[in-house]
């Protein structure tokens, strides 16, 4: 039979895993305890970095629905729950394994779909959301003021033409050809 304190904490975990859009697990051997409160910093709002032990977190993320992490629990494991932008979270922790060798990412899980250590170093190297928002709100911008201008475009062709026809016939009219407004009005 369970003991009450390990299914509470398998309970605890599976919430976590839940309500993550994603997590990531590491290595932490050889972190000293100011390292792992600097990377806990470093992490900031977006992200819950907990150690944890693995049999545990493995029963865990398997109530969850995620199974693509059970060879990965080896060795002294610690997951960062991630509940806000993924890709800033995944920089933090990748800026912190090149300044500390000691923590190695093993890979993790995003929206259900499992992700390596190598794909999440490709996800550190997005850019943020808000950015990425900005430049698509650039480019829908960028877009409708084309969109404007060719709309535009065969009015302002019209108009042009029209004002060169009008010179033109100003000056075949000063000519002695009579204007057609002229030529109305004389008969």
């Amino acid at each position: 039979m369970a003991r009450p304190d390990k299914a509470a904490s398998v309970a605890e975990l599976t919430d976590k895993f839940r309500s993550s859009n994603a997590a990531v697990l590491t290595e932490y051997r050889g972190l000293t305890v100011a390292q792992l409160k600097q990377l806990r910093r470093s992490l900031g709002e977006n992200a819950q970095y907990a150690v944890v032990k693995n049999t545990l977190t493995k029963i865990a993320a398997n109530e969850a629905g995620i199974s693509t992490l059970d060879d990965q629990f080896a060795g002294p494991t610690a997951v960062a729950f991630i509940t806000g932008d993924p890709v800033e979270s995944a920089k933090s922790l990748r800026d912190f394994a090149k300044e500390n060798p000691n923590l190695i990412i093993k890979g993790g899980v995003l929206d259900g779909k499992a992700l390596s250590a190598d794909e999440i170093k490709k996800l550190a190297d997005l850019e943020s959301r808000e950015v990425l928002l900005a430049k698509l709100a650039g480019a829908f911008k960028a877009k409708q003021s084309q969109a404007a201008a060719l709309f535009q475009a065969p009015l302002s062709k019209f108009v042009r033409t029209a004002e060169a026809l009008r010179a033109k016939q100003a000056e075949q009219g000063g000519a002695g050809t009579p204007a057609p407004a002229e030529a109305e009005a004389a008969e």
